[in-house]
C-alpha cells in the first residue's frame, strides 16, 4: 500500500497526458465513510462501500485495479486498504488525511465537517 496526498490524487484523476505509451487507468475510489457522511461530501465518481461492509463486499472490488481508499482523516481507509492488501489486492492507495486534507488542499468549496 502507498499514501497519496490530494494533490496527488488530483493529478492523477486530471491527468490526459500518455504514460508508457497507453493512458493511465484512472483508479477505483473506494469511500469507506458512512452514508451520512458520503451525502455532506465525497469525490464525483467515488464508490461508497461503508468500511463494516468491506469483508462482505469484497468480490465486488477488482484485485487488480488501481484502488484509493478514502475516510475523513485517512485512519479507517488506512485499515481497509491494510485488509485488502492481506486478501490480495497489489495496487492500493490510502488517501492521506482523507477528504478533509483534499477539501483543504484541493477542493476549498467543499463541505467540511
Amino acid at each position: 500500500m502507498q499514501q497519496i496526498s490530494p494533490r496527488q490524487l488530483a493529478e492523477w484523476l486530471g491527468e490526459s497526458a500518455v504514460a508508457a505509451g497507453a493512458p493511465r487507468r484512472p483508479p477505483f475510489l473506494l469511500d469507506v465513510r458512512e452514508p451520512w457522511e458520503f451525502e455532506l461530501c465525497h469525490l464525483p465518481g467515488a464508490h461508497l462501500m461503508p468500511m463494516h461492509t468491506v469483508p462482505l463486499r469484497l468480490t465486488e472490488l477488482e484485485a487488480d485495479a488501481d484502488v484509493v481508499v478514502i475516510c475523513h482523516h485517512g485512519a479507517r481507509s488506512m485499515q481497509v486498504a491494510m485488509f485488502l492488501e492481506r486478501n490480495g489486492f497489489a495496487a492500493l492507495h490510502n488517501l492521506s488525511g482523507g477528504i478533509d486534507a483534499w477539501a483543504h488542499d484541493v477542493d476549498p468549496a467543499m463541505r467540511k465537517y
